[in-house]
């Protein structure tokens, strides 16, 4: 994603509950993550922001967490919010396609409305690349993008949408699919976004 200027001004000029992407609680990436890990797992959450998803995690005992986002004003609200907590968790500021992460490092790879950013083909194979690179064998894939109905743009950005199999077959016969499902997302502006979301797993 080439647009750090573009993600550094968002989070520096709107509050984190401005923004069509805002949820006060990540529920369903929550339940997925405790049903798919235990506590004591390893987890990176990719374009993060300034998503609360990380502090919950953190209320559920989850240690050895990795958070990575294009922006670093977002990363500084989260840093901020969560005061000495802070200081337990890996802070990633980093492009996506570009970035370099350990080996085998992560039992699940966390994506909510990043990848749909990603339109031209290279950076999508960019992307499935480090996923490859960086998940332990049988760990998980937890990503969520705008469905068919969705938005054809956010935050003045174009999107690819996806249906599950499209999604799917971005990242190959690398991943097998577990589970998928569908959310409306209501905005902090009254309206609803359709997603999907994937869970997939390494063979």
């Amino acid at each position: 994603m080439k647009n750090k200027q573009h993600w550094e001004q968002v989070y520096q000029q709107k509050q984190p509950d401005q923004v069509s992407w805002y949820q006060r609680e990540a529920s369903l990436s929550l339940q997925l993550i405790k049903q798919l890990t235990t506590p004591n797992a390893s987890l990176i959450d990719v374009g993060s922001g300034a998503s609360r998803l990380i502090d919950d995690l953190l209320a559920l005992g989850y240690q050895r967490l990795t958070v990575l986002d294009i922006s670093a004003a977002a990363l500084e609200v989260s840093k901020q919010r969560l005061g000495a907590q802070a200081t337990t968790v890996n802070w990633l500021v980093a492009d996506i396609t570009s970035v370099e992460l350990p080996a085998q490092a992560y039992d699940l790879w966390h994506d909510r409305a990043v990848f749909h950013f990603l339109t031209e083909k290279a950076d999508r194979a960019a992307y499935v690349e480090r996923v490859r690179h960086s998940l332990k064998q049988g760990a998980y894939l937890l990503i969520s993008c705008f469905a068919e109905q969705g938005p054809e743009k956010c935050s003045g950005l174009p999107v690819v949408r996806y249906n599950p199999q499209s999604l799917a077959a971005e990242f190959g016969a690398a991943f097998a699919t577990k589970q998928q499902y569908e959310e409306l997302h209501p905005t902090p502006f009254g309206t609803e976004q359709a997603f999907i979301y994937l869970v997939l797993q390494k063979r």
